[in-house]
Order: structure tokens, then sequence, then C-alpha cells
């Protein structure tokens, strides 16, 4: 799973967070589910938040040699 997430945009990492908040909301997951789910969200989150950090320090240097 760990190669999935190598490959995914931070759109479709987001856009699949969207469908397992979805999910979890709807109260109709079973307990086994529920515990894959918030695994899967748990990983989503982690990559979307090193991508974010990213992505801003990339920004601070653009801007820092535009100075």
């Amino acid at each position: 799973m760990e190669k999935e997430i190598n490959k995914m945009t931070y759109t479709s990492a987001k856009k699949e967070l969207e469908t397992i908040v979805a999910s979890i909301e709807s109260g109709q997951l079973d307990v086994d589910a529920l515990t894959d789910k918030v695994k899967r969200a748990s990983e989503l989150i982690a990559f979307c938040k090193d991508k974010l950090t990213k992505t801003d320090n990339e920004l601070q240097k653009l801007l820092e040699e535009l100075e």
C-alpha cells in the first residue's frame, strides 16, 4: 500500500479521503471495515500533510530567490 500512496497526487488522495469520511459518517460500516478505513485515512492524511509541507518549502525557497 506504501507504493500506492507514493504514486498518488494530492488531489486523488484528497478525493479518496473525502470518500472514506463520507462512508464513516454514514454509519453503515462494520467494525472491521471501519478499522481498515481509519487506517487508510491516516495514511492519506500523512501523505497530504507531507505534500503540503514540501510544497510550502518549495514556494518559500522560490520567494526568497525573488527577493
